[in-house]
C-alpha cells in the first residue's frame, strides 16, 4: 500500500474519531443534565455532524459493522445477569406476551400503512412488522441507569424484547419469500434458516458448557486481569461471528453466550470488563443513526412523518397497554410498559435495507420510514419523563405520603430507616447533620411518625427520586435497607456512583456473598450487617465459658485477620469455597497463647 495513503488513511480516522467523540461528549453532558437521555444526546450530535448538516463524517455507513457489536455487547451483558432458571420462569411472558405483542403491533402498524397511504400489502407487511419491533438498545439502558432491569417491570419489558429479536429470524425469512428478486443462494431462507437458529443455540450453549466455563476457571487461577478481558471480549465476537456466518441474529448470539456464563463464579468480573466497550460502541450505534437520518426527508414532509411516528406509538402504546393488562398487570404499570415500549427499534434500520433490495419497497420510503424510527426513538425519554411523574404521584396519592422532592436540602440522605438506618441516621443527627430519611414502606413511615420523624416515601434506587432529594449537593448517601428484594446489586449502585460522584456511598451488605459482589464498586463504606453483633454474641460466649479477657481479644483479631484473609482470596479467585482452610473448625482450634509462645 503507498504509504501516502496509508498515512492520510491514518488521520482520517483520528479526525472523524475526535470528532465523533467530541460531539458525542459535549451533547451527552447538555441532554444529561437536561434529564433527557444519554441516548437523544447521541442521536442529535450525530444529525449535526452528519452529511446532512455539518458533513463532517461524509460517510456513517462506514460505523454500522462496528455499531453492531455494541448492540451485541449490550446483550451480552444482559445474558451475564439471567441464569437459565430464571430464564425459564419468564417463559410465560416471553413466549405468551412477547409473541402476542410482535404479531398484533407488526400485524395492526401493516394494516394502518395499507389502508391510509395505499400501498401493495407486500410493502405494508416490509414496513409494518419491522415497526412493531421496540429498540433494544434505548429500553435496556434505560431499565439498567433507573436501576428497574430486575424489577417485575423490567423482567417483562426485557420478555418482550428478547421475543423480537427472536423474530427477527421470521422476518427476515417473510421479506424474502416477497422478494421481487431472485433469492441469494449464499443465504439461507425458509426452514433452513430456522434449523440454522436451533443448531446455532444448542451449539453456543454447549461450547458455554464444556469450554468457555473451563476456560474462564483457567483464567480465574492465573489472575491476569487482561486475560479476562481478551477472553471476555473473544467470547462476544466469536458468538457474534458464528450468527453472523450462518446469516442470523448476532445480537442472539451474544445473549446466549451470555446466559451460558451466567452461573460462573467470574460473570461480575466479566461485566465490569466488558462494561465500558459496550458503552463506547452503544453510543457509536446511536451517532451512526443520527448521522444516517435524512433530514431532508423530514424537511420535505415534516407533518407526514409526524403522523406516522405518532400513528406508530399510539398503536403500539395501547396494545402493548391491553396485552400486559390481559397478563395481570395493573392498569398503570401497563400504559408505562406501552409508552416505553412505543418506539421503533433499530432492527427497522436493517429490514428496511433488505426489503429495498427485494424491490419491495423504494430507497425514498426506506428514508421515510427511517426517520420515523428515529423520530419515535426520540420521543421515549419524554414520555417516560410523563409516566415517572404520573406513577410517583398515583403512589404517593394512594399512600397519602410525602415524596422526598419536598425535603429541604441536607448534606446526607439515608435510605431504609429500620433498625440498622435508624441508628446510623441518630448517630449523624448527634452532631447535628441535616439527614433526608427516605422509605419505601408506609408502615415504618407511619411508625417513625408517631415519633415526630419525618421519613419521604419512594424507592431510594431511583436516580430521578434521589436527584429530587438533593442527591447531586450531598455528601454523603448510606443505603441502609435490608435488602431483602436483592435490590442492591452491583448495577444498581454503580449507577448512585456514577450519577452523584461527589457523594460517599455507604452500603449494608446482606452477607459475604453480597459483599463479593460489591468489591468492584468505589464504595466509602460496606459491611456484612450481622457481623459486628455476631463477633459481640461469640465474645460473649468464651467469657461465660471461663475464658479470661486477653484470650478473647486474641481469638477476636485471630478471626478477623482469617476472615478478611479468606474474603480476600474469595474476590480473588470467585470460589466461596477459597480459604477454608483458614476457618476454625473442631479439629482446627487456636492454640492457647501460652502454648503457642513455647512451640
Amino acid at each position: 500500500m503507498n504509504p501516502d495513503s496509508t498515512a492520510q488513511a491514518t488521520a482520517a480516522i483520528l479526525e472523524s474519531g475526535a470528532i465523533m467523540l467530541g460531539a458525542a461528549l459535549v451533547f451527552v453532558t447538555l441532554f444529561r443534565r437536561l434529564k433527557l437521555g444519554a441516548t437523544l444526546g447521541y442521536i442529535v450530535a450525530g444529525a449535526l455532524i452528519g452529511p446532512q448538516v455539518l458533513g463532517l463524517i461524509p460517510d456513517p455507513e462506514q460505523l454500522t459493522s462496528v455499531t453492531e457489536i455494541g448492540i451485541a455487547l449490550l446483550l451480552f451483558i444482559v445474558g451475564l445477569e439471567l441464569q437459565p432458571s430464571r430464564l425459564w420462569r419468564l417463559r410465560k411472558d416471553i413466549f405468551g406476551l412477547g409473541l402476542a405483542q410482535v404479531v398484533l403491533c407488526g400485524l395492526a402498524i401493516s394494516l394502518l400503512l395499507y389502508v391510509a397511504l395505499g400501498i401493495s400489502i407486500e410493502a405494508a407487511l416490509a414496513i409494518g412488522l419491522p415497526l412493531g419491533l421496540s429498540s433494544t438498545a434505548q429500553v435496556l439502558p434505560m431499565l439498567r441507569s433507573d436501576n428497574e432491569l430486575n424489577t417485575p417491570q423490567g423482567e417483562r419489558a426485557f420478555s418482550i424484547l428478547l421475543l423480537q429479536d427472536l423474530a427477527i429470524v421470521p422476518m427476515i425469512t417473510i421479506i424474502a419469500a416477497m422478494a421481487r428478486t431472485p433469492p441469494d443462494p449464499s443465504a439461507p431462507v425458509g426452514f433452513t434458516l430456522a434449523l440454522y437458529t436451533v443448531l446455532a443455540v444448542v451449539g453456543l450453549v454447549l461450547v458455554g458448557r464444556f469450554i468457555l466455563n473451563p476456560l474462564f476457571r483457567l483464567v480465574g487461577r492465573l489472575g491476569e486481569r487482561e486475560l479476562f478481558i481478551v477472553a471476555g471480549l473473544f467470547t462476544v465476537v466469536g458468538a457474534a461471528a458464528v450468527m453472523h456466518a450462518l446469516h442470523l441474529s448476532v445480537a442472539l448470539g451474544a445473549f446466549v453466550a451470555g446466559v451460558m456464563l451466567a452461573e460462573s463464579p467470574y460473570r461480575h468480573e466479566l461485566e465490569s470488563d466488558v462494561e465500558p466497550f459496550r458503552s463506547i460502541l452503544l453510543g457509536l450505534f446511536f451517532l451512526s443513526v443520527g448521522m444516517l437520518l435524512d433530514l431532508g426527508v423530514i424537511a420535505a414532509r415534516p407533518l407526514v412523518v409526524l403522523a406516522l411516528a405518532a400513528g406508530v406509538i399510539v398503536t403500539k402504546t395501547l396494545l402493548i397497554t391491553l396485552l400486559s393488562r390481559a397478563f395481570s398487570c395493573g392498569w398503570t404499570r401497563s400504559f408505562r410498559l406501552g409508552l416505553l415500549l412505543s418506539q421503533a427499534g433499530e432492527f427497522g434500520f436493517v429490514l428496511f435495507g433488505q426489503a429495498t433490495a427485494a424491490l419491495l419497497i423504494t430507497p425514498e420510503a426506506a428514508a421515510l420510514f427511517s426517520a420515523v424510527v428515529t423520530l419515535s426513538m426520540a420521543a421515549t425519554p419524554f414520555l417516560m419523563r410523563l409516566t415517572d411523574w404520573l406513577e410517583r404521584r398515583e403512589e404517593r396519592s394512594a399512600a397519602g405520603l410525602a415524596g422526598p422532592e419536598e425535603s429541604p436540602e441536607t448534606s446526607a440522605i439515608v435510605v431504609g430507616y429500620g433498625r440498622f438506618g435508624q441508628t446510623v441516621a441518630q448517630m449523624m443527627m448527634a452532631k447535628g447533620i441535616g439527614v433526608t430519611l427516605i422509605d419505601k414502606k408506609p408502615s415504618q413511615i407511619e411508625l417513625s411518625g408517631t415519633f415526630g420523624t419525618k421519613v419521604y416515601y419512594g424507592d431510594g434506587l431511583r436516580l430521578d427520586l434521589l436527584r429530587s432529594a438533593g442527591a447531586e449537593t450531598a455528601r454523603v448517601i448510606a443505603f441502609c435497607n435490608d435488602n431483602e428484594g436483592g435490590e442492591l446489586t452491583a448495577e444498581a449502585l454503580r449507577a448512585v456512583l456514577e450519577a452523584f460522584p461527589q457523594a460517599a456511598v455507604m452500603v449494608r451488605a446482606y452477607d459475604r456473598l453480597h459483599l463479593i459482589e460489591l468489591d468492584k464498586l468505589d464504595l466509602a463504606f460496606a459491611e456484612r450487617e450481622l457481623f459486628e453483633s455476631a463477633v459481640a454474641m461469640g465474645r460473649a460466649a468464651l467469657r461465660v465459658s471461663g475464658i479470661d479477657s486477653a484470650e478473647i481479644d486474641r481469638v477476636d483479631r485471630e478471626y478477623r485477620m482469617r476472615d478478611c484473609e479468606r474474603l480476600e482470596r474469595q474476590r480473588q479467585t470467585g470460589d466461596i469455597r477459597a480459604g477454608w482452610e483458614r476457618a476454625f473448625t473442631p479439629d482446627r482450634a487456636l492454640p492457647d497463647g501460652e502454648a503457642e509462645n513455647a512451640a
